[in-house]
């Protein structure tokens, strides 16, 4: 576990206790928070959030999801909604993971889920994979060891507006996966018996009101729905250390160029050099 010296400051080892959920994520690369929010808390945010998919249509940034499910998302919600900035900053939520990412942690994206009941078609759950990196990439002969505390460097959150039991494809994680420093293996990808050193899948079942947390380099997936699929609505927030950049909007809208050093550009490297990149994962 870590602290700040200062804001801004080195990251020391923590040494004053904790709660069980930070040591847990630590550990598995997951936890999950049960009633974490208050029933009125969460009917009032998804309320808000609702109308917020009724005003804003699709801005273009679900192309990178596949499927056509564009509408299935709205970005940078804490801009949209002040019930949901609120949410995003809740000490139930901050105090597992400042431990872990240090206090002066951000958000580096923040969006919405409500992904509707498979009425034609069950979903066939999605692939395996991780959010970003592996931060520290391992080869497959190699092992992180066991008496050292594998750091972290960005954590995903869902805020569950609904309840998301086995039937709507919850998340499913493979526990101490975040250790291995290797990305899900290609040619099992949609495995259900996917393991990693004997464990297999823990299905990130919740209630409203219920907060998931997991590490981003633990191999996950949502995992497929059942008949009795009624969909799954939830905020995402993705916290990371300090010194991983935010990416709520695209760096072609948020940049540090002026006008004229991006017309100097000759290059496809140039242009992420300078910090002009394609969109990804966490864009929004």
């Amino acid at each position: 576990m870590l602290k700040r010296v200062r804001p801004g400051g080195y990251l020391v080892v923590r040494e004053d206790p904790v709660p069980e959920a930070a040591v847990q994520l630590e550990r598995d690369g997951y936890a999950i928070i049960r009633s974490a929010f208050a029933a009125d808390e969460i009917a009032a945010a998804k309320a808000e959030i609702e109308s917020v998919y009724e005003q804003l249509p699709p801005d273009g940034r679900g192309g990178n999801k596949r499927g056509g499910i564009e509408d299935d998302f709205r970005y940078e919600m804490f801009n949209r909604s002040g019930l949901c900035q609120q949410l995003v900053g809740r000490r139930e939520i901050l105090d597992v993971i400042d431990p872990l990412i240090g206090e002066d942690a951000h958000i580096i994206a923040n969006t919405c889920w409500r992904n509707p009941a498979q009425t034609e078609h069950r979903h066939g759950g999605g692939a395996w994979h991780i959010d970003a990196g592996p931060h520290i990439p391992l080869g497959p002969d190699q092992g992180w060891p066991e008496h050292i505390p594998h750091p972290v460097f960005a954590i995903g959150v869902h805020i569950f507006l609904m309840d998301c039991p086995l039937a709507c494809g919850p998340t499913g994680v493979i526990p101490g996966s975040h250790c291995s420093g290797l990305f899900p293996p290609v040619e099992r990808l949609h495995d259900v018996d996917l393991e990693w050193q004997g464990e297999g899948v823990t299905a990130l079942t919740a209630f409203a009101g219920d907060v998931a947390l997991f590490v981003s380099d633990v191999w996950h997936r949502r995992m497929p729905t059942s008949d009795e699929d009624k969909g799954r609505f939830f905020l995402q927030i993705h916290y990371a250390r300090r010194d991983i950049a935010q990416r709520i909007k695209p760096t072609s809208i948020v940049n540090h160029l002026q006008p004229e050093s991006i017309e100097r550009i000759t290059s496809d490297r140039e242009r992420r050099l300078l910090g002009l990149h394609h969109m990804g994962f966490y864009d929004g």
